[in-house]
């Protein structure tokens, strides 16, 4: 399987502020931005920074930034399941994971993940995915939106809803280690019943074991 990749750019003045939404990036188009200090849930900048060039660099891989002069302020990641999860069983191309999303603190008002969701499923190539991401309530931002899990978890579920994510059942014990995590899928259009029945026994893994 192939995995062409069409560029789509969107620009908003909001506040003042000019945002430019585009992707996916090219790996050379990325090193040239400078990236916030102030998105750091995953890891130090620097750091996600570099694992932002590494994904991009990968043939399936995808990065959805939204910039201010060349400033990446936000970001969304698209990739294969990591190999030591059980998405990444059968190694299908058609599996796609929504790595990431984040935006910088400051720039959070302008509604930039739900713009960088909406553009990053724009390319028709997305309608041959399965796309799924992992909701995990040790990645949210608790403390400075001062919510509780289950709220935190309507918004992730709302949001990600407008880019036609909806909640799966599954048996992944990390999935199932709190009531707030959520995994959420998005099938695309190309999907078949045959790639839907390998979804679900990777979802459901294990689940007729005593």
């Amino acid at each position: 399987m192939i995995h062409p990749k069409k560029y789509f750019k969107e620009s908003y003045n909001i506040n003042g502020l000019e945002y430019v939404i585009e992707g996916p990036i090219s790996p050379e188009k990325l090193k040239t931005y400078t990236f916030d200090s102030e998105l750091t849930a995953f890891r130090r900048p620097k750091d996600q920074f570099e694992a932002l060039i590494e994904i991009a660099e990968l043939e399936e891989g995808r990065i959805i930034v939204a910039q201010i002069e060349n400033h990446i302020v936000g970001y969304v990641t698209f990739h294969f399941p990591d190999e030591f999860e059980r998405w990444s069983e059968g190694n299908h191309p058609f599996i796609l994971e929504l790595g990431a999303v984040e935006v910088a603190k400051k720039h959070r008002g302008a509604k930039l993940a739900s713009k960088l969701l909406i553009l990053s499923v724009k390319d028709e190539q997305m309608e041959n995915y399965i796309i799924l991401t992992t909701e995990y309530y040790w990645h949210w931002d608790l403390k400075n939106t001062k919510l509780d899990v289950y709220e935190y978890k309507d918004i992730m579920v709302r949001l990600m809803a407008k880019a036609g994510f909806e909640v799966y059942q599954t048996n992944d014990p990390e999935i199932t280690s709190h009531p707030a995590n959520t995994l959420m899928a998005r099938i695309g259009k190309n999907i078949d019943n045959d790639k839907m029945i390998i979804f679900d026994e990777i979802r459901f893994k294990n689940r007729f074991f005593f």
